[in-house]
């Protein structure tokens, strides 16, 4: 470890298309036209309800939905590493005029086959020709039921376009070039952004001083924001309302594949969390000297006695690290790992314009995958990279599978990446000295506790939001009462009353994806879930890299409970989700005597 983090990469994108003016990039554009087409002209002829209909059918849509997937994925990249680009912004409303007529296609894609549903479900289920799409045809069967007209999913494409999705690009573009005043006296402003990044710093008056502006800051844009948080959610209400959906729940744990005894215990469990982590919380105040942890103190870094103070990580000894980790778990994924820092894969430089957070993209005509994250060189930084990581290692075991095997849920995706996190974690846990072994597991349970509870009270949020949106829209003021109140019910006595971040809803990008409510809760489901894989890998020794590999490239393929059974798991039995809960506890309890033998 060094004292500066260094120079930081950008990803490159040539491989995936020079420009959005190469021959690569206009051809495959055109090509998507032609395509959608060419499905077009096959959905509008009746479905002969045999083998070679069928996959004849799922050729022609996977064709067309590849491609689409790839050339959104690339404007999409471009245009979240510089919201400013509007030549990228402009390509995206392009794309996303020559791909409407594939939300119909998708329709009506589902209604043929439902036009057969007797003689489809048994041919996917006796004929071996159709095994490998049998999970797709039975799901699409499903989706069926729950869709308007092909017409009137077509008219509610195109109305996306200036409706839900350009509600969520006011909200990239708001919240990634929004400014607040850092100091009256020389005028200097910083980014919202760069205001979050200050909570991690280590003097309490900059976290608090960073806090107020930011807050300010959200304020200053609280009205258009509201407005888009208003159009995304009352858009996914009606919609879904339309579609058959008794909520937007109902519909997330369809999307999650998980029954509804599965989240039950689930939202059990973090319930049942949430004493454990206030005790955390009271501990962390505790060593920072405080009676009770504001919110600008829930990234405080701490440290034991005598650990150097500052220290960072420079990216080639955090990326170097990662593989490492990786290396002792499955050599493959080392090796992928170090390919993609390599080959510029990862953007990893804060700057203007630049979305913040970090998520993982696939382009699925290359196989390959590109990274995006904010880092700082701190170690919740490298577990990060190792969370998207561990994404782009989902990728690269589904891309010589079809196109419709990649298409897993949420709930499975955060597994794998979590589960890569737990892997650096682990390995810079084994060999730490007693001051780092107090900063790693406080920064640990730092996470744990964003995942856990912070995620419940997400949840909570959410819940609420849908629950008085479709009364009207709200105002930002209610927005933020809200919030609070759902912060209040999950960090109670853990935080400061006085002290908690009311424009939360402004901050976090899942609540404005008019299409995918309650992106919350399978983050939490994906940190259990790997907590325990991450034991029983741990009991079963380094052979079980393979295991780890065949489980992954099942879960484009089935439920998420079949996917459990696969790893000797069920998600129904609360005493799962509790052998996660199990490991975190054996943490706080650590970090308790920790902590008593520095402050006694």
């Amino acid at each position: 470890m060094e004292k500066t983090c260094g120079s930081l990469p950008r990803w490159k994108l040539t491989t995936i298309y020079p420009s959005f003016d190469a021959p690569e990039y206009i051809g495959d554009r055109e090509r998507l036209k032609i395509r959608i087409r060419t499905l077009l002209e096959r959905l509008e002829k009746p479905l002969s309800p045999d083998v070679p209909g069928i996959l004849g059918l799922i050729q022609a849509y996977e064709d067309a939905a590849v491609l689409a997937e790839n050339l959104t994925a690339y404007t999409e990249a471009v245009y979240t590493t510089d919201t400013r680009d509007e030549r990228a912004l402009r390509e995206i409303n392009a794309l996303e005029a020559a791909a409407l007529p594939l939300g119909k296609g998708t329709a009506l894609f589902r209604q043929r086959l439902a036009e057969h549903h007797k003689q489809v479900s048994h041919l996917a289920e006796s004929a071996s020709a159709l095994e490998p799409y049998r999970f797709f045809i039975t799901e699409s069967l499903e989706k069926a039921a729950f869709q308007l007209s092909p017409d009137m999913e077509d008219l509610a494409a195109d109305l996306a376009r200036s409706g839900g999705n350009a509600w969520t690009r006011l909200h990239e573009a708001i919240s990634s070039t929004t400014t607040a005043l850092w100091d009256a006296a020389t005028g200097e402003r910083k980014t919202l952004t760069r205001l979050r990044d200050l909570a991690h710093s280590p003097d309490r008056q900059i976290r608090e001083r960073a806090y107020t502006a930011e807050l300010e800051g959200w304020k200053s844009v609280a009205i258009p924001l509201a407005a888009a948080l208003n159009g995304v959610k009352g858009t996914a209400l009606t919609l879904e309302t339309r579609r058959g959906w008794k909520s937007a729940l109902e519909k997330s744990r369809f999307q999650s594949r998980i029954s509804a005894k599965t989240l039950a215990v689930l939202l059990a469990a973090l319930e049942s969390s949430l004493p454990l982590f206030r005790r955390y919380l009271h501990a962390k105040a505790r060593l920072l000297g405080i009676p009770v942890c504001a919110f600008y103190d829930l990234f405080a870094p701490v440290s034991g006695p005598d650990a150097a103070s500052g220290q960072t990580w420079t990216w080639e000894a955090g990326t170097a690290f990662i593989a490492q980790q990786f290396d002792a778990f499955d050599p493959g994924m080392g090796t992928f790992a170090r390919h993609a820092v390599a080959f510029s894969w990862i953007d990893a430089e804060p700057r203007e314009g630049k979305v913040g957070g970090a998520y993982c993209t696939d382009f699925p005509l290359s196989g390959e995958s590109r990274i995006l994250c904010n880092f700082d060189g701190s170690f919740d930084g490298v577990t990060t990279v190792a969370h998207e990581l561990g994404h782009a290692w989902h990728h690269e075991l589904l891309k010589d599978l079809p196109w419709s095997h990649s298409q897993y849920p949420m709930t499975l995706a955060e597994t794998a990446s979590i589960f890569a996190e737990t892997l650096v974690f682990e390995g810079a846990l084994h060999h730490a000295s007693f001051p780092e072994r107090l900063t790693l597991i406080e920064g640990n349970l730092k996470e744990s506790g964003q995942v856990l509870m912070d995620i419940l009270s997400r949840f909570y949020f959410e819940t609420a939001l849908f629950e008085h949106r479709a009364s009207g829209e709200l105002s930002p003021a209610a927005l933020c009462d809200l919030m609070q109140d759902a912060q209040q019910k999950t960090y109670g006595t853990g935080l400061d009353p006085a002290l908690l971040h009311p424009y939360m809803w402004a901050v976090k990008s899942h609540y404005y994806n008019p299409t995918l409510g309650f992106y919350n809760y399978p983050y939490a489901f994906g940190l259990l879930f790997s907590l325990s894989f991450y034991a029983k890998a741990r009991r079963e020794g380094p052979g079980f890299g393979a295991a780890y590999r065949d489980l992954l490239r099942l879960t484009g393929s089935a439920s998420a409970e079949t996917v459990a059974q696969a790893a000797g798991f069920s998600l129904e039995d609360e005493a799962f989700w509790q052998q996660g809960l199990g490991i975190i506890t054996g943490r706080v309890e650590e970090f308790e005597t920790l902590v008593k033998r520095i402050t006694g």
